[in-house]
This record gives C-alpha cells, sequence and structure tokens, in this order.
C-alpha cells in the first residue's frame, strides 16, 4: 500500500457502471431479432425546457467536487504518471469510495464523508497481490472487504487469465483470492448479498484475423463465460462456479443460436447486472445480444438481440460541420453497460464495437427480449444542445453512450447514462420504463467510465478513465448531490431549429449587439472547419443560442479560426482571424449575413514576428476621426516568427494594436503579461480584447493550466493616452475583475479558456469559455455573468456628482439646485438625478449636458442637508454629493378683522389672516383678554376665526399671538374693543 487505510468499514456497495447520454426528436427505427420486429417507442423531444433543470420541480443534482485523482497517488509516483478512476464502489456507509486504476495497477480510495472535500486515503498496488502487470477491471464492496477484479493475462489473448482478490477494507490486506480460469470484465454483487457474478469477457484480438474473417472478426477462441461467487461465510471459504455460455464440446448454446447473435459459439460478456430476483443480465457486446442467468441454479434462462436500429438525424461525417441529416441503417447496438430499471425492464447503453454503436440507449423487456423504447437520435441531439459534440467522432459512433447506471432518489427511479466521447452524463426519469424522461445534463471530465448511484446519500459519483498529463487531461472522481435549486448546468445551450438543435462548439469570442440589450454574439474558432457565428438570447438562463450562420468568402465558407468579434451597427462584423503563420493573422470585415467583404492585413514587420500565437481579440472605438479597430496579440513578438523561440520585445510583452480605419494606419502599444509557472508547462498569454470606454480597454489576460493548476484568469483595464504612440509605449494595466473564482465555483474542472469577453446593451459583462471541440479538454462550456459593467469596471466607469446650492435661502423663496455629472472620456452620463432632503425626496430629474436642475420652494427651516445621487447607465456608475443649506423662517404679517364695539354679553368674532411671502402658513392662533385665554384655533389656508365673549364694560386689549410653523416665524397684534 502506498498508504495505510485506517477506516475501518462495513457494508455492501454495488460497482458502477459508465458513460452515456441522450437527447430529442428521434427518427429511428428499431429492430429486434432478425426479420423485422415491431418498432420500439422512440425518445421523445427533450429539448429547450428541460436541459437546464432538474427532474422534480426545484430539485437537481448539483455538482459538489470534482477531486483529480492523481492527488491521491503513492508520494514516490511522480504526479505527471497515467492515473485513472475507472470504476467505483462504495463502503456500505457512503463514506469511502474504491476505484480502479489500470494504467496505475491499484486501487485507489478516497474519504467522501463531506461531499464537497474529497480526501485521498492511498492506495493499494496489486503487484503485491502478484505480477506488476496485473491491472484491476472492475470492483465491489461486499461488507468489510472489496472485490477486485484483476486481469492478469498480460495481454495473451489466446491464454487469458485472471482472479478475483478480496482485500480487507480496514487495512488492506488480502484475505482472499480466486481464480478465476479466464479473463474477467464487470462485476456485480446481488441486492441480498448472496451473490458476486463476474463477466468473463475472454476478449478478442483487434489484430487477429480468424479463418475466413477480417482483422478483429469472431470467433477468436477461448469463448468467454460467467464465474458466480456464493458470498456464505468467510471469504477463505468462497469459491468461484463457472456458468458455461458453449456446450463442452464448443459449440454454441442453442438459446443463443436462436437468438440470433453474432457469433454465437464465441460469446464474450463484457457488462453484467442483476435484479431483485437474483436474475443476472449480461451484456454480449461483440455479439449484440444479452443472457439472462439464474443465479441460484446457474442456469441460462434467454437469451435475445439487441438488435439493429436505423437513425435519421446524425450527424455522421467527420467534416468540420455539424450536420444533422446523416442518418445509419439496420447498425447493430452492441450494448456494454446494462442495468435493470425493475425486475422485469432492462436499459442498455449501445456503444457499440467494431460493427455497431447507434450513439443512444436501450429499454428491452426481458420477458420478450424485444426493445419497448430506444433513444433514436435524442441522445446524440442533447450532446449538440450543449455544446459537447465531439466532431472527430462523427464519423464513427458519435458520443458513444458507453456506462449506464440507475438509482432511486427522492422516491423516482433514474437512470444515468454517460458519453464516453461527449464527456457528459445524462439523467432519465424512469417512472414509465416504457417512457423515460429526460431531466438532466451532469458534465463530466474526460472518458466518464464509472457510474456509481449512492442512494442513502443522495449522490451521484462520476469516474473517468481518460488521462493525459501533457495535454492538461487528468482523470477525476466528480460527485453530485440530489438537492433543492435549479440545476447550474448548462450555462449555455442552443434552441431547435425546424426540429433540431443549433450545433455550436468552441465559443472563443463574444461581442454586444449594438441595437438588442439581451442579445450578444459568439463566433467558434477552429475546432469547426468552417467558421461559424451565433446569437445568443441572454435574457433567459441558461443562455440560449438561438441561431448560427456560416461566415462565407465569395459565397463559399470560410476555413478561419475566428478568435475575436465585434458587432458593428449595421449588422455586421469585424472578425479577429488567427493564422497558421503570422501572414493569415488579420482582420475581416462581413455584412450581417456573414459574407466578408473587407480584408484588413496586418503590417509585415508584424506578420513576420508571430510565429503561432496571433490575433485573439476585436473591439472598436468611435470618434471625431471615425472607426478605430483595438486588437490584442496572444503572446509576444519573436525575433523569428518561423521559430518563436526569441522573444523581441521583451518574454512577457505583448501588442495591442490600434487600426485607424480612416487611413488605413496601425499603431501598437506594449502591455505587460504575469510571469508564468517555470515548471515548463505554462505561459502567459492574452485571449479578448473590449473596449470599456473611448480610452480604456478590458484584456482577458490568462495561463495554460487548468485543474486545480489552474492560476490565472484575469480581466485588465488600460487606459489609452491621445494621440498617435511613438515607440511601443507599455501600457499600465490594472486588475478589473478576478475570474478564476468564478470558474471554481462550478466545482467541476477549472477551464482553461477563458475566452470570450463583452459588455451588452444593458450594461451586464458577460465571459465564456472555449471548449477547444473536446480536443484534450472536457467540453464543458461556462457562460459567465460578471455582472454590470459600472461595477466589473467600476474605476473606469465611475462617475462624479456635484451639487451646488445657495448657502442660505429664505424659506418660501425658489431654491435652485443644480447637480452636475461627469466622467471619463467615453463614459456615458444620461439617466436620472433624485435630490433628497434627508430620507425625503424632493424630485427626479433628467441630466441633459451633463447637468439636473431642480427647483424647490417647501424646504423646513433650519441646516437642511441635500443629496443628489445619479442612478447610473448600463455603462457609467452611480455617485452622488451633498450640499448644506440653511432655510430661515419667512416673516408673518397678521391682519384682525373684528368690531370696535360691542354689547355686554354679545359674541365677538375674532378673524385673523396669516401671511409670509410665498407660503400659506400653518399652525395654530391664541386669542386672549389680557391674561385670560379666550380661544386657541388652527389656521386653514392661512386663517382662523373664533368667537369670543368680552366681560366687563371697558375698552379690552385683545392679542392675537401666531406661534409661527416649521417655515414662517410667529408674530402678534393688539386690537382694541369696547364693550358698553
Amino acid at each position: 500500500m502506498s498508504r495505510r487505510i485506517s477506516r475501518g468499514l462495513a457494508g455492501v456497495a454495488a460497482a458502477a457502471l459508465a458513460s452515456s447520454l441522450v437527447p430529442t426528436l428521434a427518427s429511428a427505427t428499431a429492430h429486434g431479432s432478425p426479420g423485422g420486429d415491431r418498432p420500439a417507442a422512440q425518445g421523445a423531444d427533450a429539448g429547450a425546457g428541460t436541459t437546464a433543470g432538474a427532474g422534480t420541480g426545484t430539485t437537481a443534482f448539483h455538482r459538489t467536487a470534482t477531486y483529480a485523482v492523481h492527488q491521491n497517488l503513492p508520494a514516490d509516483v511522480p504526479a505527471s504518471s497515467e492515473t485513472v478512476a475507472e470504476i467505483s464502489a462504495v463502503s456500505e456507509d457512503g463514506n469511502t469510495l474504491v476505484y480502479t486504476d489500470a494504467p496505475g495497477k491499484r486501487i485507489g480510495f478516497l474519504d467522501i464523508t463531506d461531499p464537497a472535500r474529497p480526501e485521498g486515503q492511498g492506495s493499494v498496488a496489486l503487484s503485491t497481490f502478484g505480477h506488476a502487470d496485473d491491472q484491476p477491471t472492475s470492483v465491489a464492496v461486499h461488507r468489510d472487504h472489496v472485490l477486485v477484479v484483476v486481469d492478469s493475462s498480460g495481454g495473451d489473448f489466446a491464454a487469458p487469465s485472471g482472479r478475483l482478490d478480496v482485500v480487507r477494507m480496514g487495512d488492506g490486506r488480502r484475505v482472499a483470492s480466486i481464480d478465476l480460469g479466464g479473463q474477467p470484465d464487470s462485476i456485480a454483487i446481488s441486492k441480498d448479498g448472496a451473490y458476486a457474478a463476474i463477466a468473463m469477457e475472454n476478449q478478442r484480438d483487434e489484430e487477429a484475423r480468424p479463418v475466413g474473417g477480417a482483422k478483429g472478426d469472431l470467433p477468436q477462441a477461448p469463448a468467454g463465460f460467467i464465474q458466480v461467487v456464493d458470498l456464505t461465510g468467510a471469504p477463505s471459504s468462497w469459491a468461484a462456479t463457472p456458468v458455461s455460455l458453449t456446450n463442452p464440446d464448443g459449440s454454441a448454446l442453442p438459446a443463443l443460436t436462436s437468438a440470433g447473435l453474432d457469433a454465437p459459439q464465441d460469446p464474450e460478456p463484457e457488462y453484467v447486472s442483476i435484479n431483485g430476483d437474483n436474475v443476472l443480465a449480461v451484456t454480449l457486446q461483440e455479439n449484440n445480444g444479452v443472457v439472462l442467468v439464474d443465479l441460484p441454479t446457474r442456469r441460462v434462462t434467454s437469451a435475445f438481440t439487441a438488435g439493429t436500429a436505423s437513425v435519421s438525424g446524425l450527424d455522421t461525417k467527420k467534416d468540420g460541420r455539424i450536420d444533422l441529416s446523416g442518418s445509419i441503417t439496420d447498425v447493430p447496438r452492441e450494448p456494454d453497460a446494462i442495468g435493470w430499471i425493475d425486475d422485469r425492464y432492462v436499459a442498455t447503453a449501445n456503444e457499440g464495437d467494431w460493427k455497431g454503436g447507434t450513439r443512444g440507449w436501450t429499454v428491452f423487456d426481458t420477458t420478450t427480449g424485444r426493445p419497448v423504447w430506444d433513444a433514436g437520435a435524442s441522445f446524440a441531439d442533447e450532446v449538440v444542445r450543449l455544446g459537447l459534440h465531439n466532431e472527430d467522432r462523427a464519423g464513427k459512433k458519435g458520443p458513444e453512450p458507453e456506462g449506464l447506471t440507475l438509482g432511486t432518489f427522492g422516491g423516482v427511479r433514474y437512470a444515468f447514462v454517460g458519453s464516453e466521447r461527449s464527456n457528459v452524463v445524462l439523467a432519465y426519469d424512469m417512472t414509465d420504463p416504457l417512457a423515460p424522461r429526460y431531466v438532466q445534463a451532469l458534465p463530466a471530465t474526460n472518458g466518464p467510465e464509472g457510474l456509481l448511484a449512492i442512494e442513502s446519500r443522495d449522490l451521484l459519483a462520476i469516474s473517468s478513465e481518460t488521462d493525459d498529463a501533457a495535454a492538461g487531461v487528468r482523470a477525476a472522481v466528480q460527485l453530485y448531490e440530489r438537492g433543492p435549486g435549479e440545476a447550474a448546468f448548462p450555462s449555455i445551450r442552443s434552441a431547435d431549429v425546424q426540429g433540431k438543435p443549433v450545433g455550436w462548439t468552441a465559443l472563443g469570442a463574444l461581442a454586444a449587439d449594438v441595437t438588442r440589450p439581451g442579445t450578444v454574439h459568439a463566433a467558434s474558432d477552429a475546432a469547426l472547419g468552417v467558421a461559424q457565428l451565433y446569437t445568443v438570447d441572454v435574457t433567459r438562463t441558461p443562455a440560449v443560442i438561438t441561431d448560427a450562420r456560416a461566415v462565407t468568402v465569395g459565397g463559399a465558407p470560410a476555413t478561419i479560426d475566428v478568435e475575436g468579434l465585434a458587432a458593428r451597427s449595421d449588422g455586421g462584423f469585424w472578425l479577429a482571424v488567427e493564422g497558421a503563420k503570422g501572414a493569415d493573422n488579420k482582420v475581416l470585415r462581413t455584412n450581417a449575413a456573414g459574407e466578408v467583404v473587407e480584408t484588413v492585413a496586418l503590417p509585415a514587420e508584424v506578420t513576420s514576428k508571430v510565429g503561432k500565437w496571433g490575433l485573439e481579440g476585436v473591439t472598436t472605438t468611435h470618434d471625431a476621426e471615425g472607426e478605430h479597430l483595438w486588437v490584442a496579440l496572444q503572446r509576444p513578438l519573436w525575433t523569428d516568427g518561423a521559430s518563436p523561440t526569441e522573444p523581441l520585445e521583451g518574454e512577457n510583452t505583448v501588442r495591442l494594436g490600434r487600426y485607424d480605419v480612416a487611413d488605413a494606419s496601425w499603431h501598437w502599444y506594449g502591455y505587460r503579461l504575469e510571469s508564468p509557472r517555470r515548471d515548463g508547462g505554462d505561459w502567459m498569454g492574452l485571449s479578448e480584447i473590449v473596449a470599456v470606454d473611448a480610452d480604456t480597454l478590458a484584456v482577458i489576460e490568462r495561463d495554460k493550466l487548468n485543474g486545480p493548476r489552474a492560476r490565472v484568469k484575469r480581466i485588465y483595464t488600460v487606459d489609452v493616452p491621445a494621440g498617435d504612440p511613438t515607440g511601443l509605449p507599455v501600457l499600465r494595466k490594472e486588475l478589473a475583475y478576478d475570474v478564476l473564482p468564478d470558474l471554481r465555483a462550478t466545482r467541476g474542472w477549472t477551464q482553461e479558456k477563458l475566452e470570450g469577453l463583452t459588455i451588452a446593451a444593458d450594461g451586464q459583462v458577460y465571459a465564456v469559455t472555449d471548449n477547444d471541440g473536446l480536443k484534450d479538454a472536457t467540453g464543458e462550456t461556462v457562460f459567465l455573468r460578471l455582472g454590470a459593467a459600472r461595477d466589473v469596471f467600476a474605476r473606469t466607469l465611475a462617475t462624479t456628482t456635484t451639487l451646488e446650492a445657495p448657502r442660505t435661502v429664505r424659506a418660501g423663496k425658489a431654491l435652485t439646485v443644480t447637480a452636475s455629472v461627469s466622467a471619463g472620456s467615453g463614459v456615458p452620463t444620461t439617466g436620472t438625478v433624485t435630490l433628497r432632503d434627508g430620507t425625503r425626496t424632493l424630485g427626479t430629474a433628467q441630466v441633459k449636458d451633463g447637468r439636473a436642475v431642480f427647483t424647490v420652494t417647501d424646504l423646513p427651516a433650519g441646516r437642511r442637508a441635500l443629496r443628489a445621487t445619479y442612478a447610473g447607465g448600463p455603462r457609467s456608475g452611480e455617485s452622488s454629493a451633498t450640499a448644506s443649506v440653511t432655510v430661515t423662517k419667512a416673516p408673518a404679517r397678521l391682519r384682525i378683522t373684528a368690531p370696535s364695539t360691542v354689547k355686554v354679553g354679545e359674541p365677538t368674532r375674532v378673524t385673523v389672516r396669516v401671511h409670509a411671502p410665498g407660503l400659506v402658513p400653518g399652525g395654530r392662533v391664541r386669542i386672549t383678554d389680557g391674561g385670560k385665554v379666550l380661544a386657541t384655533v388652527r389656521l386653514h389656508q392661512g386663517s382662523a376665526s373664533a368667537k369670543v365673549r368680552l366681560t366687563g364694560k371697558r375698552l379690552h386689549r385683545v392679542k392675537v399671538t401666531y406661534a409661527g410653523d416649521a417655515r414662517t416665524k410667529g408674530a402678534s397684534r393688539t386690537v382694541r374693543i369696547r364693550v358698553r
């Protein structure tokens, strides 16, 4: 062992299966046994509404972690060594995952107690139990033991050999070993823990040529068979019982012959699954069939052909185009993984071998052996819809659905089908086995082989079999947990047009639509043979690619590498094209239809120094002198572009270029890159350029690293000085946004190629990763919504608001307040300003010519703190300013109406009118006679009236006192009234 395994474990867990997928509008005819059976039901349109969400309301499978298994290598093994996680199993408590690593000839252990933070627990080398070339092919867990299926053939197809090693989970010691008498493939354990069944494939030699056959054909002795192990008692007492799939004389069993299997005298079992009645279903992939075995009696009960399928609506040619008009006719399914949906129906992933592969998966009724549902083209369609189409495999087996497992979560039975070539697992609701319903896509790392449903913990583990450290592709185990909330993947997908998804991949550039705020454009790079321009609706989540158009030159599709995109107001585009040679780097202008109408060449003194890393972005600015193009070169210029070894202007200095359209002149600026990791596998470069304002550019700077090693995925800004540059001025850069946390937040494999960036017309910032068309990449596209431009580029798009107001004003007098909004060059300052007095809004005004003017008349007296807030715009930041104004109270003047003489006892009416300039005073007045209060009344519209009684025949001095209000001073006045 590379590390001692101290965790004691108990439990039953079956080995999981591997990868496959399915989508929309299937058009296929499925056949059972030869002669033509009735067609199976076809996969329905899984299109637009289902890829983003989970199957049951707001419940979905959420990725919690991605663990690169090279991190679990023994300390004395280089991290660059090939190591995979092919097939996995789990302890009974669901906390320890065991996986097979065939290239490393070991099994590994992961602690997944916390599904968000898996921890490597070391490995067990099979060389400690046998030969250094022994390889694990599958693994299962029974109680506190790991059952490891080992191929010890050493490549000898004529004399295959293998064994079953029983390893104690607690300390990694082997406690039993059973000779299997041949070369094994997969293992499954029955639900009751009574049996283990092993597919003894005795696989064919693809280079051998049987008599009368072609290279790799069957039959090739020895034939395969099944081994059944009774798990009663201690492992030391276990023994394997073979179940032959041929007669003693080597001839074919009648059941296999009558089923119409290919070369039935040489069955090659591939994958096993056991139902609740202890019936074993085993696929014979090369023979294109399924065999059922009753485990208690070790008897073959039936066999049936997987049949053929004719499927239309597929891309069947490797021609650099995603063309879904092709078809396959009467192709054998040749299933790989198999799983019981219930005790009657089984599902198969139809990967195919050397004769077949129908690019989908099928449900069979085991009582009749007939297909009752087939994915048709829907599996491949969904792969296209997700941007995961692998054009390199179009002419072969397409997405190659290889692995399959089933699990029950929240009372719902799910099938998970994995695509070996498109690195994704599709989940289906199997409530009705005759009508599977696609619910969600789960992206994986390269070659998802092992699918393991950990039902007790609501987890799904996906392990991958492809590892190439030199290419930056590392095998990993990914964990998904079922829980509330919408699925995070995909972040971008395509819509269906005329019943088929828009084909897309490798989004290497983004551009805002200058007229539609909710629309951006994207372009594919050289991953496709024909350059494509896409329209993307960003008002929806996920974003939706609604159409694609080819770039054409003279009416013919253009084979170019589009690495930069800028939309023009006339509907056309500027394209930055990267070339294999320096002179092939150029800027093209297209019309709205994508036809190239102008070519802008780079100066020869630049193209001769470019090397293979050329243009990586284009953007535009406009001023009084007209339109200007800005481009970014990915890496430094070289002293000799044909042999890029010695940088011309320093190893970390790249160029930004400005092309003035009016006079066709080029001008250049320097940009200083960060330093790469000094381990030979990294470099720094630019991958996008975007105009933030008239003199500020944003660029994406990134390293060449992915996964756990990814370090630099950043957006920087540079300010470009006015005028034409002299020499090569190096611009000062400033970090605007670090995108790496956003990429890691997906909890997936951190993508290398952050390549697209734009500011949409609504001011939102979007970024996207280039999936490289799945070449040395996982294929997962991450479409990022980074927020408002005024936040992402806060310094650049900042505004300044000032507020002008008089220091002192009398209440009631009109007060003019002016808010002035200013910003950097090219930053718009349209919009509104709101004026407040504390929490009270005084008004909102439009900004015109940089100013918003307010007229205020109703401020209370006192020291007022006025605040003007500019709301900002799509590409301008919010700002505010305050001003202090002292409001003095207005003077009051009283007018009193009352009789001069009254009779004793007669009521006397006193009317008061209070006047103040520019105001209608409020408040109260009090009427007194000497020290006696006669009445207190409230003003209404500046007036008040009261009846009073004056006693005593004499001259009374009646005083009227106004107390004032928030804006008016107090006042008083005396009138004389004689009582007779």
